[in-house]
């Protein structure tokens, strides 16, 4: 697996939709069929190099976007050279995770905060308080009828994927299938991401992706599915 892949399934997984280009050309025509909200950027491609790109975005006014440049053979020059081009970061590789999605997180809230900066200004009328929805949580259904013995959980005030657990299971397919549906429910809830279930549940985001490929918990189309919803 490259690190095109890898980014993009690591990416992927914190619910963020990912287009891959594997040159400058790609690039191009990936940039010229929309402004995204953030752009990974390397300096070593087949055809063109990264900062020569960022040049042309930046002369054609279509740098609207923050760009995160990446590169493990660059220079301090070369960093600098990208920064002053209008580069908002520079990671070198090989990136920790950690602060691999630390810049993605502030890079797409420099986009939204430049978003946000013209509707700001105009100062438009309070708009009305959002009736607040409650977040989904696990209720108990009825018992089960005599003879079933097990528990029924839904998501939510009875709306939605019903769980059902049965007691007659042996101990780790029992196990398993709760802690199945105790990552689906924190996944759902999360929306996806990784980085707030890795905090709701406690656990180091390493040891999550191992989990979740154990139970076949794929977090990528819980997400979809959820939006779908």
């Amino acid at each position: 697996m490259g690190i095109r892949e890898l980014l993009s399934e690591i990416l992927g997984d914190e619910g963020h939709a990912v287009t891959l280009a594997e040159n400058a050309q790609q690039a191009r025509q990936a940039r010229a069929a929309g402004a995204p909200d953030l752009v990974l950027l390397d300096i070593w491609m087949p055809d063109t190099d990264g900062v020569t790109l960022l040049k042309e975005w930046q002369r054609d006014g279509l740098l609207t976007m923050p760009v995160i440049m990446m590169s493990g053979h660059a220079t301090i020059d070369t960093a600098v050279e990208a920064t002053r081009i209008g580069a908002l970061n520079f990671l070198e590789k090989p990136i920790a995770m950690q602060k691999l999605l630390k810049a993605v997180q502030a890079g797409l809230t420099r986009a939204q905060e430049v978003v946000r900066a013209p509707v700001m200004a105009q100062r438009p009328a309070a708009l009305p308080p959002v009736e607040e929805v409650a977040p989904p949580t696990f209720g108990v259904q009825a018992a089960p009828p005599p003879g079933a013995h097990g528990i029924a959980m839904t998501r939510g005030s009875g709306e939605g994927q019903a769980f059902n657990l049965s007691f007659d299971l042996p101990l780790r397919e029992a196990r398993d299938a709760f802690e199945r549906m105790y990552f689906e429910h924190h996944l759902g809830r999360e929306g996806g991401s990784m980085t707030r279930v890795a905090e709701k549940t406690g656990l180091e985001r390493t040891h999550l992706y191992r989990k979740l490929k154990q139970l076949g918990v794929e977090p990528g189309k819980l997400a979809k599915k959820n939006q779908q919803v």
